[in-house]
C-alpha cells in the first residue's frame, strides 16, 4: 500500500482529497503542524507528497527543497496559482507534476498512479526513518539534522538503522554485532566499541550529541534529548 502525505491547510480539500484517495487503497495522512512539516515527513515516510504552494510559514516551494535535500520521494503540486510563472518555478523545485485547482478527483487519481507508477516501478519504495526531527534516509545512508546533511559508511548507517528500528528500547550488543558482521564469533568486542565510539565523534562533529547513549553492561539506545547544534530535540 502506498502512502500518501497531503500538505493543504485547507481543511476542506485535504479531507475531500484524503478520503478520495482511500478509496483507491492508498494510506492517506494530512499534515497539520505546518512549522515542522519534516517532522510529519519523516514519521510518515510516504511514497508521494500532495504540495499546496500557499501555506502557513513557508511556502510549497520551500517545502519540496527541504524534501529534496534527504529524498527523491515524488512531489505533486496542487494550486490555484497555475500560471506558467508557478508552473516552471515547481518544476524547477523539485516537482515531479502540477495540477491546477479547482481539479477534478478522477483526473487527480490518474496524476497520482501515473506519478507513483514512474517512480517505483523498477527503483522499489524509498524509505525515511525519523526520531526527534533527526531523519535517516534509507536510499543514500545519510542522517539530516536541523538542516545539515550527514553522510554515513556502511556501518555507521547500519547502527544507525537498528537504532531507529528500535527506538524507545536498547539494543544489546550481541544483537548489533550478529546485525553488523554475519558471525560475531570472529569479532572482538572492542570492534563495536571502537565502531560506535567513531560514530559519535562523526556525529559530535556535526553539532548532534548524545544521540546515542551507552546502557552500561547491556547496549546501546537512542538518547531521550539528543542536541543538535546546541539546542536539545
Amino acid at each position: 500500500m502506498y502512502k500518501i502525505l497531503i500538505v493543504e491547510d485547507d481543511n476542506t480539500i485535504a479531507e475531500e482529497v484524503g478520503k478520495y484517495l482511500e478509496k483507491w487503497g492508498y494510506e492517506i495522512k494530512s499534515v497539520t503542524d505546518f512549522g515542522n512539516i519534516l517532522r510529519d515527513f519523516g514519521k510518515f515516510s510516504p511514497q508521494l507528497v500532495l504540495m499546496d504552494i500557499g501555506l502557513p510559514f513557508y511556502n510549497g516551494y520551500y517545502w519540496c527543497g527541504e524534501i529534496r535535500k534527504i529524498s527523491q520521494v515524488p512531489v505533486i503540486f496542487i494550486s490555484s496559482a497555475s500560471d506558467n510563472m508557478n508552473i516552471v518555478m515547481a518544476v524547477n523545485m523539485g516537482g515531479d507534476d502540477f495540477i491546477a485547482k479547482p481539479f477534478d478527483l478522477d483526473v487527480l487519481a490518474a496524476k497520482v498512479q501515473a506519478v507513483l507508477r514512474r517512480a517505483y516501478a523498477f527503483t522499489g519504495q524509498m524509505a525515511v526513518m525519523e526520531y526527534k526531527g533527526i531523519l535517516l534516509n534509507m536510499a543514500d545512508m545519510s542522517l539530516n539534522c536541523c538542516g545539515k546533511r550527514l553522510e554515513l559508511s556502511k556501518n555507521e548507517f547500519k547502527v544507525l538503522q537498528i537504532l531507529f528500528e528500535n527506538k524507545g528500547a536498547t539494543v544489546s550488543r550481541e544483537n548489533i554485532m550478529k546485525k553488523l558482521w554475519d558471525d560475531e564469533c570472529f569479532v572482538d568486542d572492542n570492534t563495536l566499541t571502537v565502531n560506535i565510539n567513531r560514530l559519535r565523534k562523526k556525529l559530535e562533529g556535526e553539532g548532534i550529541q548524545e544521540l546515542i547513549v551507552t546502557k552500561k553492561g547491556i547496549g546501546y539506545s537512542l538518547g531521550a534529548f539528543p542536541v543538535c547544534g546546541g539546542k536539545k530535540l
